[in-house]
């Protein structure tokens, strides 16, 4: 099992930038794929990005693509999220995930074995 602690999250006008930063514990970070979600009130959680369990493969979903980028670093164990131009469609508790199985993908909630707190992201129009 891997424990995960989200920070960076806050408020910021539209197209701004916000980085957010999981640090994670346990000895298995890094053979865990890691990836970023989030829930708006009233939705469900969706995916936002996930990165392999050695940073050598990535993946978003459309609506950041080109916005945001996911990035790791084992010696710290500890996944980024850079969000750029940010949009008020942004706006979410965003939750830092660790893959159920070694060297898996975090695309979907089904594949996730861990779960952060969560922080809350805010853009405003």
């Amino acid at each position: 099992q891997v424990q995960l602690v989200e920070s960076g999250g806050g408020l910021v006008q539209a197209g701004g930038s916000l980085r957010l930063s999981c640090a994670a514990s346990g000895r298995t970070f890094s053979r865990s794929g890691m990836g970023w979600f989030r829930q708006a009130p009233g939705k469900e959680r969706e995916f936002v990005a996930a990165i392999s369990w050695n940073g050598g493969s990535t993946y978003y979903r459309d609506s950041v693509k080109g916005r945001f980028t996911i990035s790791r670093d084992n010696a710290k164990n500890t996944v980024y999220l850079q969000m750029n131009s940010l949009k008020p469609d942004d706006t979410a508790v965003y939750y830092c995930a660790a893959s159920k199985h070694l060297l898996g993908l975090t695309t979907t909630p089904a594949l996730v074995g861990s779960w952060g707190q969560g922080t809350q992201v805010t853009v405003s129009s």
